[in-house]
């Protein structure tokens, strides 16, 4: 009866709390290399949904058949879900791999050399074809303070001025 009870309450959490779908995107202006690191914290069984539906296939990130297909599948729908325009100058973005963290996944990219922002533009349009009422929180650090934009469906864009 007891384990009937935590199960209830486990599952309960999941229905109640899961349905706020958000990812989380840090991107780091580095002054040494000039350069935009970025790393995207997106549950990894909401990915799976959107590149299973993209790809037609089923995708596991806890146990892959194929880790370089993973890989591959991962890499095609972040660089083309994900634009970064600095300075009027669109970034061309370099996807690096990914690592899971609990219920989550750290997705990690690079830019080449940036100037330094004054003005940057992001689209961020992760798991919104998907999931009706996903939110994208972007914090973009030009030095220790972030400056942050919410992007969701209709608006998968915003501006930021430093």
């Amino acid at each position: 009866m007891q384990l009937n009870y935590i199960f209830l309450l486990f599952l309960g959490w999941k229905v109640f709390f899961h349905p706020f779908y958000i990812s989380l995107t840090e991107i780091r202006y580095n002054a040494n290399n000039e350069s935009l690191e970025i790393a995207q914290k997106i549950f990894w069984d909401d990915l799976e949904v959107a590149l299973g539906d993209l790809y037609q296939s089923k995708v596991d990130f806890l146990n892959p058949s194929d880790r370089n297909a993973l890989e591959a599948m991962a890499k095609s729908y972040l660089l083309d879900q994900n634009e970064i325009t600095v300075n009027g100058k669109k970034v061309k973005l370099k996807y690096l791999g990914f690592e899971i963290e609990e219920e989550a996944a750290w997705f990690y990219l690079e830019s080449e050399k940036v100037e330094l922002p004054k003005q940057v533009e992001v689209y961020n349009n992760i798991l919104i074809k998907h999931f009706e009422g996903q939110q994208n929180i972007i914090n973009f650090y030009v030095d220790k303070k972030p400056k942050s934009l919410i992007l969701y469906k209709g608006r998968e864009n915003g501006v930021l001025k430093f």
